[in-house]
């Protein structure tokens, strides 16, 4: 029988695990190594699934604001659709905090399944709704129905997929791991984006907006069951296990747990990834009408810019985590909230100038802001945690900060064009957020997670 080396102890600052390293038999090594790579996949996976479904609200706003909002206002019935897109954002931490706790409790592989596939069934659904001219007031009902359902379980998948694929991930590459996982939340744009395009320029006006939105919805539906299939051949996490038997027979409540021992980490969580989702949501949930509303360029081009501005998003967000395995995630977060807070105004100006050229500019420059800022607080907000009370702590304050500033963020764009005649001023609003979490960053004990770095941060967990 082959002897393994002592366990090591690893994992969070606060609650190490121990498993087994050291060398290992050749085919042992490549079983663990091809088990590791269909985590990734399979964490990618559920976060195009799950960002597919949220982007495709954006991408069709406009187009939903006439089917489920008719009246003599666009702008109004653009704000009610946006106001509907927030709703799904305000069940979101009460998403978190059931599949948190029971993720925490039972592991994370079965909440996965649930929550994919109850996001991919409530995306259909939306592609199966009649419209207000069909049934009324109870069009649009259904319609915020649909989004709630769509909340809860994103709250369970987006927090369960990251946390799910870092106690995989090698220590020194967590954030090159976790950020091709969020990564592939920029494609959903780039898909579902030039499906509508593709859709729109093929058939007439009147077609597109009689059937043809609801293509992409219905997609939905086969793409979770897509994604069921590669989580049924992921397993367990060591950490978790591992935690689950050396705290067997002990009493553990997750959500008590998590406030009683998180509550100042979940605090700084909310406060940085709020940024990073009101960044996000921006680009994913607001663009689009944006540039055709306040920019003043036609839907095919505001498509094709969003597009590839998502695309870019894709390419450059893993070049930040490499950069935060490297340097650390606090590092990385103020050069991130510091370049967001310079360049955000500079950056809407030039997405409503009314240009394709630099329509797109701005686009690109914004979306390197956020990349530089999710260098680090893709990790963070994950590795802040300890493995037992991760998943809850995570999720609870994860979807508080993209409930109050992700999905508030097209609906508060809308209005602050529509108040105040400025195209540029949602970037003010992001600017003023920007310097907000810089100073949170700069003048309170934020630690740095980084395995290998935080013990020379002041703060930091022991």
């Amino acid at each position: 029988m082959t002897q393994h080396p002592p366990p090591t102890r690893i994992d969070s600052p606060t609650d190490p695990v121990d498993i087994p390293t050291g060398p290992l038999p050749v085919a042992e090594r490549r079983r663990l190594d091809r088990g590791k790579r269909r985590v990734l996949l399979a964490g990618s996976v559920g976060q195009f699934i799950e960002f597919y479904d949220f982007s495709l609200y954006g991408l069709s706003a406009i187009t939903l604001s006439r089917l489920f909002f008719p009246g003599e206002s666009p702008v109004l019935a653009l704000l009610a659709t946006f106001a509907t897109f927030g709703v799904a954002f305000l069940i979101r931490p009460l998403g978190g905090l059931f599949f948190g706790a029971l993720g925490d409790r039972y592991g994370r592989r079965p909440v996965l399944y649930v929550t994919l596939l109850t996001i991919g069934a409530a995306t259909a659904a939306i592609g199966l709704l009649p419209t207000y001219a069909q049934i009324g007031i109870f069009a649009p009902a259904l319609l915020v129905l649909c989004r709630l359902l769509q909340g809860f379980s994103a709250g369970g998948e987006s927090v369960g997929a990251p946390a799910f694929v870092f106690e995989h991930a090698p220590k020194n590459r967590r954030g090159l791991w976790l950020n091709i996982t969020l990564a592939a939340t920029a494609l959903p744009s780039v898909v579902g984006g030039t499906l509508i395009l593709l859709l729109s320029t093929s058939m007439s006006a009147e077609a597109f907006e009689a059937w043809g939105w609801r293509v992409p919805f219905l997609i939905a539906l086969p793409l979770a069951f897509f994604g069921l299939w590669i989580r049924s051949r992921t397993e367990e996490s060591e950490a978790f296990k591992q935690v689950q038997a050396k705290h067997a027979g002990k009493e553990h409540t997750p959500i008590r747990d998590a406030f009683r021992e998180n509550r100042v980490k979940m605090l700084q969580v909310i406060m940085v990834m709020g940024l990073t989702a009101m960044g996000f949501y921006f680009l994913t949930g607001y663009f689009v009408s944006y540039v055709q509303t306040a920019g003043e360029l036609g839907r095919e081009q505001s498509l094709l810019i969003n597009a590839a501005a998502m695309l870019l998003y894709a390419l450059v967000l893993p070049i930040g985590g490499v950069i935060g395995d490297r340097v650390g995630r606090k590092p990385m977060l103020i050069a991130g909230s510091l370049v967001i807070a310079v360049l955000a105004i500079p950056s809407f100006m030039l997405v409503t100038s009314g240009t394709l050229a630099l329509a797109l500019l701005g686009q690109f420059v914004f979306v390197i802001c956020i990349c530089v800022y999710g260098g680090g607080c893709y990790t963070f907000f994950v590795e802040i945690f300890t493995t037992r009370t991760r998943f809850t702590s995570a999720a609870i304050s994860y979807n508080v900060g993209y409930a109050v500033f992700g999905g508030t963020a097209p609906f508060i764009g809308t209005w602050l064009v529509e108040a105040t005649g400025l195209s540029f001023s949602p970037g003010v609003y992001v600017a003023l957020a920007a310097a907000l979490v810089f100073l949170v960053l700069i003048c309170t004990r934020v630690p740095e997670t980084h395995p290998l770095k935080r013990r020379s941060t002041p703060g930091a967990p022991e």
